[in-house]
């Protein structure tokens, strides 16, 4: 009877442990979670865009004329005087190369133009030839007139033909002329690149000059040669004076306004404040990294901190702005607390080491935190990034 109490109680034990061990394994634990606080700190909004530095105002000079430019001999970064320093000098353009029918025709001009000449000539030797016997006949005939040999209507026309073979002569001496300067033209398409060079000389050279005191910004052509008009050598401007150029999404631009404050950052220095100065009305397609189509808004920001704290910045140079819309001191909480409950948003409260679903308003956020408008109060816990193993009633400790 021992042996069997004693086994009884033994197996009993054994049972009532399992038995413990079992309820122990399945009774439901607190699920381990992250815990934060509703806490009153600032928020700060802002529309994030990388930027790029400009010069207010470029001066992009071009060659006034078709000419031979000579090699440039400034660089990027050279300081130019404004009416003082040349930049850039153009000399007279070389002629072109002849070829073989142009250069036969050419001759045929000079020989044609030549006889043009012989034949003006004659005609001004026939001319003086006229005048001279419109000469004699005009002293014989006043001689005559004088006793009453001829009439009045005879002298009258010898002195018609003397003014008219005058005329004549003066005619035919300025076509001697013409023709002799068709002549000389006709020659010098004929001239060689070597005796053109040796006649110029003298010639005047168009000197550009800088039209402002600032830097050289980019040299655009530097070795000589033969430019077209408008050819543009190069870019000058003041780097003291530099503004942002952004390029905002349209649904960003129409919510920023002139005078908003904005925040330049990463461009190599300390964070420098800034104003929206101008919002561009026009708005241009652009295709982003991932191939699709942006309407996208020019934004210009003046630099608002002291020019000794952005003295390094250059023109084309990159940088990220943030152009504040909303910072303020407010109750918030961290991004990854918040869900969606259908239209409303929603969090677990830690009551009574339970979760206790709550619907809450929010208002201004950001990528971190959002504004809690109603729903929590200050220093409430609340739990962070809830899985789906939370529901409402879900026993929950902190890790």
């Amino acid at each position: 009877m021992r042996v069997i109490g004693r086994r009884i109680v033994i197996w009993g034990s054994l049972l009532v442990l399992l038995a413990g061990g079992m309820t122990y394994s399945l009774w439901p634990k607190p699920v381990p979670v992250d815990i934060t606080y509703v806490k009153t700190a600032p928020l700060t909004v802002a529309i994030s865009e990388e930027g790029e530095t400009r010069v207010r105002h470029v001066y992009t000079l071009h060659a006034p004329l078709r000419g031979y430019l000579k090699r440039l001999t400034v660089d990027p970064g050279d300081r130019v005087a404004a009416n003082e320093t040349e930049v850039a000098r153009i000399e007279p353009a070389p002629p072109e190369f002849l070829d073989v029918r142009t250069e036969a025709g050419q001759r045929a001009a000079v020989d044609a133009a030549t006889a043009a000449r012989a034949l003006a000539a004659a005609e001004v030797e026939a001319a003086r030839v006229n005048l001279d016997y419109a000469k004699t006949e005009l002293t014989r005939a006043r001689m005559q007139s004088e006793h009453q040999a001829i009439s009045q209507r005879t002298l009258d026309e010898a002195e018609r033909t003397f003014r008219v073979a005058e005329t004549s002569l003066a005619t035919a001496r300025a076509s001697l002329e013409v023709r002799e300067s068709e002549l000389s033209r006709t020659r010098t398409q004929l001239l060689t690149r070597q005796e053109i060079k040796s006649r110029s000389n003298a010639c005047e050279c168009i000197s550009v000059m800088a039209p402002i005191d600032g830097l050289v910004l980019q040299v655009l052509r530097r070795s000589e040669g033969v430019v077209e008009a408008g050819t543009p050598l190069l870019e000058i401007g003041d780097p003291e004076d530099i503004e942002i150029a952004v390029d905002l999404l349209s649904e960003d631009a129409v919510t920023v306004s002139v005078g908003q404050r904005a925040v330049v950052r990463n461009w190599g220095g300390a964070n420098l404040e800034a104003l929206v100065k101008r919002i561009e009305p026009l708005a241009e397609t652009k295709v982003s990294a991932l191939g699709i189509e942006e309407q996208r808004v020019t934004v210009v920001l003046d630099i608002a901190s002291s020019p000794a704290l952005w003295r390094s910045l250059g023109h084309g140079f990159r940088a990220d702005v943030d152009i504040i819309m909303f910072d303020e001191i407010v109750p918030q909480l961290p991004l990854g607390a918040f869900f969606r409950i259908g239209d409303d948003w929603g969090v677990f409260v830690v009551e009574d080491d339970r979760a206790a679903l709550r619907k809450v308003a929010i208002g201004q956020r950001n990528a971190l935190a959002a504004q809690v408008l109603e729903g929590l109060r200050k220093q409430e816990p609340v739990v962070l990034y809830p899985s789906s193993e939370i529901e409402r009633g879900t026993k929950v400790e902190a890790r």
